[in-house]
């Protein structure tokens, strides 16, 4: 998708979503249509070229999250990754790779795996899945 067709789908995204598209919103959300990948804050901010402060770009992640068009695709250390909800369903988030050499990690799409049952008096609310080895660069 060119960058123009990611501000486009942005601005549907928010609209969808019932929030106002203000132009620090639709600069996060175009930078993660764009990103193959599951984005850090920081990575975010790297990719905004300091534009828009880290206090805003955390706010703006929560509100994504709160109407789930973004979510945090999993922690990696104490750091939350974002990415776009809508490869995702309710209930299972696809897979993601990440590289123990160079660190990169990458998408699944298209990839399940079954449901886990839970125990008894346990309640799942949502199945995410982190693999972890070499990609093929550092292979």
């Amino acid at each position: 998708m060119s960058g123009e067709g990611q501000y486009y789908a942005a601005k549907e995204m928010l609209a969808e979503a019932g929030l106002h598209c203000t132009e620090p919103r639709l600069a996060v959300l175009s930078v993660l249509l764009a990103a193959e990948r599951p984005l850090s804050k920081k990575q975010i901010s790297e990719r905004l070229d300091e534009r828009i402060n880290k206090v805003t770009i955390y706010r703006i992640l929560a509100a994504f999250c709160e109407a789930q068009i973004v979510h945090k695709a999993f922690t990696q250390g104490r750091a939350a990754y974002y990415e776009p909800g809508h490869n995702c369903g309710a209930v299972q988030c696809h897979p993601h790779f990440t590289c123990t050499s160079c660190g990169d990690t990458h998408c699944f799409l298209g990839k399940t795996l079954p449901l886990v049952k839970a125990e008894a008096g346990f309640v799942i609310q949502r199945q995410q899945v982190r693999l972890e080895g070499l990609c093929p660069d550092c292979v």
